[in-house]
Parts: structure tokens; C-alpha cells; sequence
């Protein structure tokens, strides 16, 4: 067992209130190592939570002295930590004593690395070990490389924790936004655009909202699929057949949702910030206001599963690897994030029980 000392004793947040985030380093060739270190450098971000860090400690190292930082960390080998009291824990992979590397670009051994990476986190949080993952940048093309059939990390999660659908969330300034589908062809959208693909989205970002947020009863604006036009169904009749239905569902399931909006109306300031979360119908349509108002990067988070996670939207950034090009902020915000949502988690499941 792991025991670490980090904090002083009667620091403002105690061991119950911190919540245990297990942090995955991602591609140990890419950005992840230099983002993890940059990230928990701040005194302030580790009070927030206690931590895991499942990667490699020589990549951390190599990370943290090129941008001059302290060790705030200790390091263990991953198959022996199963408790962290409160601190910062490496959890190494010293098997893969491939890194650092001159070599910066996808490999099957980068691959390889990073997906054990996550598995460790995943089967640790299946046995209620973690109170949320967030995971750094990785290659999905080094996963090919490594024969791994998974073609995102969301697919991985879903099969992982055994769930049929897994929805999309993004965070950026002041908005939430879910998405209906993902990145797919928008004439391929067209043949499966139903109810469900509607109201699923509605109804996990409700409950996230509720549950991890804390907000008691979230108001959620939905999306419409058409340009808006005086002449209804002119450019087609999905808002009817489609999004009407599925916001009805929501209703009677006592979710307090409006819909559909034209996208140009409801991203506009006065609308999209006083929504509390948004549900877009295709990738582009949130995705794209999201970074208007995050310009320097946003945070995905996966609804639908029994755990927490989050990931800054920041590729794995090669060539970028040590320029200090690669704005830190989105990492420290998802840190910062699945600490503040699992916090929330813990206190509504405390009240549920004492209800």
C-alpha cells in the first residue's frame, strides 16, 4: 500500500473530501509527460484531489527537468499501489523502458505503452478504486500500430464498462455541450437520425449536469438540424418527426429542456450562456462554438459510464515536445474538473444514502 505525505495535516481539504483521480500519461513519445508535470506543478491544482499517475517515471522525470520543476511526486511500481492517502503517486511502467525517445512520432511501442496506460486506470476504477480518470493526449494512430481495434478512446471506455452508448460532452468557457453523434459523415447521420439518437444525449447530460455539477434542476436547449426558414419543413421535417418527439420524451421525464433552437441562436451569448447545458446533433455544430469560446483548448468528457473522465482536446503534439508551444491550461482544467465532478458525485450519493 501507498501511503503518501503531501499536504500538511489540517489542510482545508482532508482525505475525504479529495477525491482520487488516476491520471494517464498517454503516448510517453507525445506531449502527455510535459502537460501531467506542467499541470500538477501548481500547489493549488494538487490540493484539489489526491493522484495517479499511470505512465512512466523516467518520461516524468525527463519532463519535468526540462521545465525546471521540483519532483512533486513518488513513485511506485503500478502493480504495487492501491491506496494513495494523499499526494502525488507515479504508478511506473518500468517494463516499457523505451522512453524518452528521439523518436517522436507514432509507434506500436508508443501504442502499446498508452493503452496499458488506460487499462490499468480503467480496471482500478472498475473496482471502485479511482473517483475519476483523466486522460492525457494520445496517438490513436500508434494504436494502430499495436493492432488495438479500438478507433477511440470513448469505443475503449464503452466496451470496457460494458455500455451500449457513451455520449460525447465538451467544455469550453461557458459551455457544455453533448453531442448526438460524433465525428461521422453527415450522410450517414441522415440514415440513423431517430428519437433515441435525440433523447439519449438530452438524458445524460441532465443527469450530469445533476450529479456532477450540482445543479438541481439543469435547463438544457437542444439543438435544431435545419437552417431556420418561415416556411416550415422547407429544408426538411426533422425538427417535427425527430427532435419535437425526443424533447417530448425528455419533458414527461422531468427533464426541464427547450428545443429545438436554431444553432445560430442558441450558441449567441445571451442564449448559450444561460443555458446550462447544450445538446448539438452533429460534431461540428458544438464543436466548433466550443473553441470559439475556449480558444486555447477545450475538455472532452465521456457521459454514460459509471465513472468520471475527461481529457483536454489536445492531440498528442509531437513536434511540439519541449518548444512549450502547447498551452497547459486545458490539461489543468480537466484536472481541476474531475476533481470539482467527483466531489459533487460524492455528495449526492451521501445524501441519496442518508435520504
Amino acid at each position: 500500500m501507498a501511503v503518501e505525505q503531501d499536504m500538511p495535516t489540517g489542510s482545508a481539504l482532508d482525505t475525504e473530501h479529495r477525491p482520487l483521480i488516476g491520471i494517464t500519461m498517454g503516448d510517453p513519445a507525445g506531449i502527455g509527460a510535459e502537460l501531467i508535470a506542467r499541470a500538477l506543478d501548481d500547489a493549488e491544482l494538487r490540493q484539489q484531489g489526491r493522484f495517479v499517475i499511470y505512465g512512466l517515471h523516467e518520461a516524468l522525470c525527463y519532463a519535468a527537468d526540462r521545465y525546471e520543476i521540483s519532483p512533486f511526486w513518488f513513485r511506485r511500481p503500478h502493480e504495487h499501489v492501491r491506496r494513495v492517502e494523499t499526494g502525488v503517486v507515479v504508478a511506473d511502467f518500468d517494463e516499457f523502458g523505451l522512453f524518452p525517445s528521439p523518436v517522436r512520432q507514432p509507434t506500436e511501442q508508443g501504442g502499446q505503452a498508452s493503452f496499458r496506460f488506460l487499462c490499468e486506470a480503467v480496471e482500478r476504477s472498475r473496482a471502485g478504486m479511482l473517483d475519476g480518470i483523466v486522460t492525457a493526449p494520445l496517438s490513436l494512430e500508434s494504436w494502430q500500430h499495436a493492432g488495438i481495434r479500438f478507433k477511440s478512446v470513448m469505443a475503449m471506455l464503452s466496451d470496457a464498462f460494458r455500455v451500449r452508448r457513451v455520449t460525447k460532452m465538451l467544455i469550453g468557457g461557458p459551455l457544455r455541450v453533448a453531442l448526438a453523434s460524433d465525428r461521422e459523415p453527415l450522410f450517414s447521420l441522415w440514415h440513423r437520425f431517430a428519437i433515441g439518437l435525440v433523447f439519449h444525449p438530452i438524458d445524460r447530460l441532465n443527469e450530469t449536469l445533476h450529479d456532477c455539477f450540482g445543479i438541481e434542476q439543469p435547463r438544457i436547449g437542444v439543438c435544431g438540424l435545419n437552417p431556420p426558414d418561415v416556411e416550415e419543413g422547407r429544408f426538411g421535417d426533422e425538427e417535427r418527426r425527430v427532435i419535437d418527439p425526443a424533447i417530448v420524451m425528455a419533458r414527461e421525464a422531468g427533464i426541464r429542456v427547450e428545443g429545438p433552437v436554431p444553432a445560430v441562436e442558441i450558441f449567441a451569448p445571451r442564449n448559450g450562456h444561460g443555458y446550462d447545458g447544450i445538446v448539438a446533433l452533429y460534431h461540428d455544430q458544438g464543436a466548433v462554438a466550443v473553441r470559439m469560446m475556449a480558444p486555447e483548448g477545450s475538455v472532452m468528457a465521456t457521459l454514460g459510464i459509471p465513472t468520471i473522465h475527461l481529457m483536454p482536446q489536445t492531440g498528442p503534439s509531437f513536434e511540439w515536445v519541449g518548444r512549450d508551444r502547447v498551452s497547459v491550461e486545458p490539461m489543468k482544467r480537466a484536472i481541476r474538473l474531475a476533481c470539482e465532478m467527483a466531489r459533487h458525485r460524492k455528495a449526492m450519493q451521501v445524501g441519496a444514502a442518508s435520504g
